[in-house]
């Protein structure tokens, strides 16, 4: 069982950026697809984007193509997700987690680890 730990949430004003961070840990996050969801209060949980195993092939959701930007590090065992041009609409929680694999619009197909979430607020 891998254990992720999403950190970098926080508050920023609109427009603003924030990097967010899944550090994983007990298993090899390159060996594994990866994604981000979010929930905000009220609301179902929203996938944002998803990236292959072994590749950088990454899917996003339209609600955040173009604004958010996916990438994993392996040497440091990490994923991150680059949020930019935030608006009070992304004020959620966002946790990452493996899957088995990914489909389009960021969904993660069959889901195996979670991490805990990081508060993202966006407010003036």
């Amino acid at each position: 069982q891998v254990r992720l730990v999403e950190s970098g949430g926080g508050s920023v004003q609109p427009g603003g950026s924030l990097r967010l961070s899944c550090a994983a840990s007990g298993g090899i996050l390159n060996n594994t697809a990866v994604g981000w969801v979010r929930q905000a209060p009220g609301k179902e949980r929203e996938a944002l984007s998803c990236i292959v195993a072994g590749v950088v092939d990454t899917y996003y959701s339209e609600s955040v193509k173009g604004r958010f930007t996916m990438w994993r590090d392996n040497a440091k065992n990490t994923a991150y997700l680059d949020v930019s041009n935030l608006s009070t609409e992304d004020t959620a929680v966002y946790t990452c987690a493996t899957a088995a694999g990914c489909l389009r619009r960021g969904i993660l197909y069959e889901t195996l680890d979670w991490g805990q979430g990081t508060q993202v607020t966006v407010s003036s």
